[in-house]
């Protein structure tokens, strides 16, 4: 009789076991992360996507998600199969990918930003000294491209401006660091922007526009020998104080990093007077993958998470502007004084960057 009710009792046990873990699924239960989606994204998104709080939004929502980083114009030499997405940083590599897998359009496009020079103060000042730039505020200004390029063009050296003596670190030729234009975004659209003032405000859109802007192009980006592959690496070494003084990267990944430490005495950042917006845009490749991409766009918490990240979601500049009011000395946030630059088409942008890797 000991055993058979034994026997009974494990059953009924087991059976409550059950019975509690069926119950569980049915109410609801967002506390654990049900799906595992993956995907592969532009660097300067690792550390969004890396983060505690994103981790725990998304697994509220249901998803556990699993990232690769890549240079967003290399993604499209990758093999997607079995990921549930993409996520370059701008719409033409995002387009490219959309086309190859046939991917459905209108692409979500969460949130963007600006390309901005981070600047050392003593490089700043002198940039602003010889009309290359302007000093707004202390740790924030903007840089005159059309000037800038013009002085590139006559291979101009920070020895040739005033106000660099006792300055040892600013020596050689005047360049601003930027990444490999034929695999990583930023690149390309530093290409994107200096064309289009060099064509006199007008978007390269045929081979003659091409031809008329390879030389300075060429000069652009050969007179920094080795480029980087990814904005995240390029920022890292300028803030370790390694490099160049002045680098191509994105506003989001200097508001991420003065949302953290507050201040940055040693930093100036310039906005070019003429700038592209980079839309990170994801290219769905699943049915999890957009219901991902829905959550990124809409989500408050999530929202909320990436003006955390520096990033500006779109629709609502208040977001960003309020959450970033202690940055002021060093952000525009209303762009005050600069002019965004319509990007080429992709098969423009791409010979672009050929011609100018040489």
């Amino acid at each position: 009789m000991r055993r058979i009710a034994g026997i009974v009792l494990a059953v009924l046990l087991i059976g409550g076991v059950v019975a509690a873990v069926v119950a569980g699924r049915d109410s609801g239960d967002k506390g654990t992360a049900t799906k595992t989606v993956r995907g592969v994204i532009g660097s300067e998104k690792a550390e969004f996507f890396a983060d505690p709080a994103v981790v725990k939004a998304l697994a509220a929502k249901g998803y556990t998600v699993r990232t690769e980083s890549s240079g967003s114009w290399a993604m499209e030499g990758l093999d997607l199969k079995g990921y549930d997405f993409a996520f370059p940083s701008s719409q033409s590599p995002a387009n490219e990918l959309a086309a190859k897998y046939h991917v459905r359009t209108p692409l979500p496009r969460p949130f963007y930003s600006p390309l901005v020079v981070v600047a050392h103060r003593s490089a700043a000042e002198v940039l602003a000294a010889n009309g290359l730039a302007t000093l707004d505020v202390k740790s924030r200004g903007t840089l005159k491209m059309a000037a800038f390029l013009d002085a590139a063009r006559h291979d101009r050296t920070w020895q040739q401006l005033k106000g660099t003596a006792g300055h040892g670190e600013l020596t050689g030729t005047l360049f601003i660091s930027s990444t490999d234009p034929e695999s990583s975004n930023s690149g390309a659209l530093y290409l994107a922007a200096a064309s289009y003032v060099a064509l006199g405000g007008r978007v390269a859109a045929s081979e003659t526009d091409v031809d008329r802007t390879a030389p300075l192009l060429h000069q652009l980006v050969s007179v920094q020998g080795a480029q980087q592959s990814s904005s995240d690496a390029a920022f890292r070494d300028f803030i370790s104080g390694a490099g160049n003084p002045l680098v191509l990267v994105y506003e989001s990944q200097v508001a991420a990093l003065l949302t953290e430490q507050h201040t940055a005495d040693d930093l100036v950042v310039l906005y070019p007077d003429t700038t592209v917006n980079s839309d990170h845009t994801v290219v769905p490749l699943t049915g999890n993958g957009r219901a991902l991409a829905d959550l990124l766009s809409d989500d408050p918490v999530l929202r909320k998470l990436a003006v955390r990240h520096g990033f500006r979601p779109q629709g609502d500049t208040a977001e960003f502007s309020s959450a970033t009011a202690d940055l002021a000395t060093y952000l525009n946030q209303s762009f005050a004084g600069v002019r965004q630059a319509p990007v080429p088409t992709s098969k423009v942008l791409r010979e672009m960057a050929r011609r100018a890797r040489g």
